[in-house]
């Protein structure tokens, strides 16, 4: 007689059986029989989690867009209106420090936390571990993880000497299945940088089932469906399944700070930024670059149908990329850097609305299981994998505004290992040693040469604003010997209070502040 654990296995079996026929996937049983008792278990339990009503319409949506021609969009598009266009050049020192002002206020009463995008592994930089572990080289030694945890704990620093009270900025991990149990694991370990522990908050972004071109779900494993995380714009999912929003009223956040792990020169809670968009009543705001160059591989922040969304740069024409302004600047010159604004009110909004953002398409090599049971790595796309993206919401914003950067200031990504021509170790690395040293000759001091020759800029001074953006990767690169100037964090969050320590200094290579 079967025993009463097997009877509510071949019950639940023959339960998915007639689901997986009525969406037509039957195929995913197909080597349910040669799975030992616990995988049949596992396997079964990991189909009745799935919504296939809801997977297999996102397929039949998404596929959709794959099918259609790609359509240039040049016709449809509209520049950011100047007067929601902010910059920290164009503002002068006055309203900067206002700005900046009103964001520490907001810090000190609690009111500001961020939010990190940190699903990926690092994969491309060849090491399994999630990206923002990863050491780019620093003379301090310190990962991504760590210089953004003590850009945290220096701004509630600044904001408590500014106003006398004592704000904490609680800081959202967005994870993924892959990264959530080591990221964890990885801050307990290193006593949480200095961080409370309560104030580190990580949450899972979803996963999503990989289809065939002809829209079955594969088998990585004879027991094992293949999944894909849903992209960063799985956030607003993940807000609510993991009441995030809840947390977020407990603890009285009204205005949040969203970024991606990559980059090395993030100003994590920004004041300026957060004071920027408070002032402007703003409810949803991007941070931006200008492009370096017409055909820059990056997303423009723009106008599509008379809605706020970010394009990418394949779907304008060569002669809309170059388009420019009787000042010279591109018209399209708005460079996504994946760094955004939100109020708590309009995430709520939003999240509630997330199941009408459509999934985006990326055609992949996905390996599966062939029908002899053998596993196969196709040496060209095979299926796809279904995502959103965190601008999506762009588009539902009411009071949506725009505040540029300089990207030498701010924006260095890591992206590649060291060998390719952009966005590696040696390029944030050189990135930040740059930035810092330039925080030191505005505090006054110099670095010198083993001569005590005064060592000048790279590059140089009497460059623009725009050659500077063209040139800055390919000067990361090339640098031979660069200076390095290392100031942690935790003494300076953006080059302010150094002139008591650096002013008539003559430094020399390599230096750390800590």
């Amino acid at each position: 007689m079967p025993s009463k654990s097997c009877t509510n296995t071949l019950a639940r079996k023959e339960n998915l059986e007639a689901e997986l026929l009525k969406y037509n996937q039957s195929h995913l049983l197909k080597f349910y029989d040669e799975l030992t008792g616990a995988e049949r278990d596992q396997f079964l339990h990991e189909i009745s989690e799935l919504n296939l009503d809801e997977v297999t319409g996102y397929f039949k949506d998404a596929f959709l867009t794959t099918t259609k021609i790609a359509e240039k969009v040049d016709d449809r598009l509209e520049a950011i209106p100047q007067d929601l266009y902010g910059s920290v050049v164009r503002s002068t020192k006055e309203e900067l420090t206002a700005y900046e002002k009103i964001g520490l206020e907001a810090v000190s009463k609690g009111e500001v936390g961020v939010l990190l995008l940190a699903g990926g592994q690092g994969t491309r930089l060849g090491v399994n571990y999630p990206k923002g572990m990863y050491d780019v080289g620093l003379a301090s030694g310190k990962s991504l993880y760590q210089l953004q945890a003590e850009r945290i704990l220096k701004l509630e620093k600044m904001a408590f000497e500014h106003t006398g009270r004592k704000g904490t900025i609680p800081w959202y991990i967005m994870t993924s299945e892959a990264t959530r149990a080591s990221t964890y694991e990885y801050f307990q370990k290193n006593k949480f940088f200095g961080l409370d522990e309560k104030n580190l908050v990580l949450f899972e972004q979803g996963m999503l089932p990989c289809f065939t071109f002809e829209g079955k779900i594969i088998l990585e494993g004879k027991g094992k469906i293949s999944k894909a995380p849903d992209g960063n714009g799985g956030l607003y999912r993940a807000l609510r399944r993991w009441k995030i929003l809840t947390d977020f009223e407990d603890r009285g956040v009204k205005y949040l700070h969203v970024y991606c792990v990559d980059n090395i020169l993030v100003k994590v809670g920004d004041p300026t930024f957060v004071g920027y968009c408070i002032t402007r009543n703003s409810d949803c705001a991007a941070k931006v670059v200008e492009k370096a160059f017409p055909t820059e591989a990056v997303g423009v922040v723009c106008k599509l149908d008379g809605k706020f969304q970010v394009v990418e740069y394949s779907e304008i024409t060569l002669t809309t990329a170059q388009k420019r302004n009787p000042n010279g600047r591109l018209t399209f010159n708005a460079g996504n850097i994946c760094n955004h604004f939100f109020t708590t009110e309009f995430l709520n909004r939003v999240c509630s609305e997330e199941t009408k953002l459509k999934h985006h398409v990326a055609k992949k090599k996905i390996p599966y299981i062939e029908e002899s049971g053998q596993i196969v790595k196709p040496e060209k796309p095979n299926g796809i994998k279904m995502e959103k993206f965190v601008f999506d919401v762009f588009g539902l914003s009411e009071r949506f505004v725009v505040w540029e950067v300089l990207r030498e200031d701010e924006f260095s990504p890591l992206k590649n290992a060291d060998g390719a021509d952009k966005d590696t170790p040696t390029t944030c690395r050189n990135s930040l040693y740059q930035l810092h040293r330039r925080w030191v000759i505005a505090s006054g001091g110099v670095f010198v040469d083993e001569e005590g020759t005064e060592v000048p800029l790279i590059p140089s001074a009497n460059e623009t604003v725009d050659a500077r953006n063209n040139n800055s990767q390919q000067s990361c690169l090339k640098a031979q010997d660069p200076i390095v100037c290392e100031i942690s964090p935790l003494v300076s969050y953006a080059g302010e209070g150094l002139t008591d320590l650096l002013q008539s200094c003559k430094l020399k290579s390599p230096y750390v502040l800590n």
